[in-house]
């Protein structure tokens, strides 16, 4: 005698918990942007996501993630995993 699994609420799980690392990234893209210093508008406007990743696509976004203006003394990236995280633990709360 065999014993039956019925797998349908273990891959339904799997399958939104697969949406959410897209979700978060999108979110993660929306506030990385909204937190890149604005003096001429370039930074923002070639702040982008691309699939799973954040493009910074000019010269000095190195320079303003070490925190070389005083809108973001602290940079992007940091304040932009900190946010991940929570927009993680949300969206896991959610399942």
């Amino acid at each position: 005698m065999g014993l039956k699994i019925n797998t349908y609420t273990v891959d339904k799980l799997f399958s939104e918990m697969s949406k959410i690392s897209t979700e978060a990234m999108t979110e993660s893209g929306k506030y990385f942007r909204s937190i890149t210093p604005i003096d001429k508008g370039n930074a923002r406007r070639r702040t982008s996501t691309v699939g799973k990743r954040i493009k910074a696509d000019y010269g000095y976004a190195g320079k303003l993630d070490d925190g070389h203006s005083r809108q973001a003394p602290n940079g992007m990236s940091d304040p932009t995993i900190d946010y991940l995280e929570l927009e993680i633990e949300k969206l896991i709360k959610r399942l």
